[in-house]
């Protein structure tokens, strides 16, 4: 029975990492999304200011 608790402990040790590892690439993800939103609205106003 000690045996099955270890690697049930393990496995939740897994487990949460992968969920951090996924929290962090869905928060990098929403960074980029955010970079090009404030790109192309630069681009749009410099459109606009040019005319």
């Amino acid at each position: 029975s000690i045996g099955l608790e270890e690697e049930e402990e393990e496995e939740e040790e897994e487990e949460e990492e992968e969920e951090e590892e996924e929290e962090k690439k869905m928060e990098e993800e929403e960074e980029e999304e955010e970079k090009e939103e404030e790109k192309e609205e630069e681009e749009e106003e410099g459109k606009e200011g040019g005319n």
